[in-house]
């Protein structure tokens, strides 16, 4: 492993405590590890996002009310203010759905003045104005964008009114029909993407995506490369990160869901960090904003679909160009009121190469693909997909032969949810090739969520798995012992969901988006459940908060 003096060099902060690798009765994983990874630090990502905007009304647009026939300021009377009062807003966000109101007051000192303030939610402050600087803070049910009046008051007399349209920090969830955005294979201008080019993504303003949109679920696809690299997405005008997205090798076609940073302008750009020339195809199925529409509930991954059992569907291999349609509400704790279903979807033992595309039910087979896969391969994808209004989704197996479908369910989004979306720059926690070894065969690794923030539900991950001695599939789940349990030595072997993440076989590099829930404990566990060891690297993109 890392010595701790490396890690605190390079910044990030380490958390005492290394997990018993034993499992159920004493024995050990075949890897032998079950190890502590350092704290994943949000501080620097909070204040980024919190701090991003900050916005005020200065006391010079306290407005004063005229007197009636009149547009004049109103007569003074016996024993009011004869210097009208004015009063000085700031603000900015102090969490996903929370803002600090500073108040400085100008007022006449013989005068009695209250304020009363409306935070643009039907619920309303009230306090003296005096002493002459106040702060007060507030959160909201939801994301959005927020007009914050306050009134000046003397007796029963409205003396002034300022006001500040404020947003929130976090940002909520609408689903879009899965359309396609960019095919470089297509089109009178088709053209690969070359050797470290980059290719633009108009968001808003496509497809009827609204203008302001701050983040974007993309499902990525990389065909017809001729040479090894990767692709990194990011915000148009942002810095370029170093971390990347989806990985791929000659010939092969890979997807990805991203939840992409959206650029002021509008666009996305998708880098190809490679030595030969891509195609890229980019699908969308639903974009963030600052405005009030579906919060983001995480979920312990449960099974819904498993074509081999039957389970959900009928048993046995989807026909080819075969579809079929599942209940999604009412099970694996989504309700139904639910929008949006987050999904992890695995093909398996496919009998020809093709693709799978999930939509809404009662709606045609949409163009954008969810998952490419070849014959015999085992693979999954992260897929966000609009439910429809039975409460079901469809599958569509768009190859010409047979294959195994299994969806395991890892969150929804509803009007209900509290958890909003906080986009944070890319950030690698963990690169188990930097340890003293790989993530062993049926070992585990561990962390400490923003070191155990209660209000952090999910993190948006993208985790590659490398240096695969064998086949395998790794599991992401919140972990039943607490921090406190890890670091007393009195922690239980954990149980890993039968679900799965991502899937492999030797020597493959395969990357997948994880949105994890945090659970109760904010440990979260990230197994390799095959019997060979894996390199594992794990970067952060966000994460969801209720407040």
């Amino acid at each position: 492993m890392l010595s701790a003096a490396a890690i605190v060099a390079a910044g990030v902060g380490l958390v005492p405590g290394v997990a018993n690798a034993t499992g159920p009765g004493g024995a050990k994983g075949t890897g032998s590890q079950g190890v502590a990874v350092p704290d994943l630090d949000l501080t620097e990502a909070k204040a980024k996002a919190y701090g991003a905007e900050t916005f005020s009304s200065p006391a010079s647009k306290t407005v004063h009310p005229a007197a009636k026939g009149s547009k004049q300021a109103a007569p003074q009377t016996e024993g009011t203010a004869t210097v009208d009062p004015t009063v000085d807003l700031k603000a900015g966000a102090t969490s996903a759905h929370a803002i600090k109101l500073d108040m400085t007051f100008t007022t006449d000192p013989n005068a009695s003045i209250s304020s009363v303030i409306e935070w643009g939610d039907g619920q309303t402050s009230s306090t003296p104005a005096y002493p002459t600087a106040q702060t007060l803070d507030h959160s909201y049910a939801h994301a959005g964008v927020y007009t914050v009046k306050v009134s000046l008051i003397e007796g029963t007399t409205l003396r002034g009114t300022n006001e500040i349209v404020v947003r929130t920090a976090g940002n909520e969830f609408t689903p879009h029909a899965p359309t396609r955005l960019l095919d470089t294979r297509t089109g009178g201008a088709a053209t690969k993407v070359p050797a470290y080019g980059t290719a633009r993504v108009k968001v808003a303003g496509a497809a009827q995506i609204p203008a302001g949109v701050t983040a974007v679920a993309l499902n990525v696809t990389v065909t017809n490369p001729t040479k090894a690299g990767h692709v990194r997405v990011y915000a148009e005008g942002g810095d370029l990160p170093t971390t990347s997205n989806v990985n791929y090798t000659p010939g092969q076609t890979v997807p990805n869901l991203v939840l992409a940073s959206v650029g002021e302008n509008g666009y996305v750009d998708i880098y190809n960090h490679g030595d030969g020339a891509v195609d890229l195809i980019a699908d969308v199925t639903g974009y963030f904003s600052k405005t009030a529409a579906s919060g983001y509930t995480s979920v312990d991954p449960s099974r819904v679909v498993d074509t081999r059992e039957g389970l959900g569907t009928g048993q046995g291999q989807v026909a080819g160009y075969g579809t079929f349609s599942t209940q999604i509400t009412g099970r694996a704790g989504v309700p139904s009121t639910a929008k949006a279903v987050a999904l992890n979807v695995t093909v398996t033992e496919p009998k020809s190469d093709g693709h799978l595309n999930v939509y809404p039910s009662g709606s045609q087979a949409p163009t954008a693909s969810n998952l490419n896969f070849t014959a015999g391969q085992t693979i999954a994808n992260s897929v966000i997909v609009p439910i429809g209004p039975d409460g079901k989704i469809s599958i569509r197996n768009g190859a010409w032969a047979g294959t195994h479908v299994v969806v395991d369910v890892v969150g929804y989004y509803s009007p209900e949810s509290q958890s909003a979306l906080i986009r944070s720059f890319p950030n690698r926690w963990f690169d188990t090739r930097e340890w003293d070894g790989p993530l062993g065969g049926r070992g585990y690794i561990y962390g400490r969520v923003g070191g155990g923030d209660p209000n952090v539900t999910a993190l948006v991950l993208n985790a590659t798995v490398t240096n695969t001695a064998g086949t395998g599939f790794l599991t992401v789940s919140p972990d039943p012992n607490s921090w406190s349990a890890y670091e007393g030595g009195w922690e239980t072997w954990p149980t890993p969901p039968n679900s799965s993440n991502l899937n492999w076989t030797p020597g493959k590099t395969v990357p997948n988006l994880v949105q994890g829930s945090s659970g109760t404990n904010n440990v979260i566990d990230f197994w390799n459940m095959g019997y060979q060891s894996t390199d594992l690297v794990v970067d952060t993109f966000g994460f969801y908060a209720k407040n």
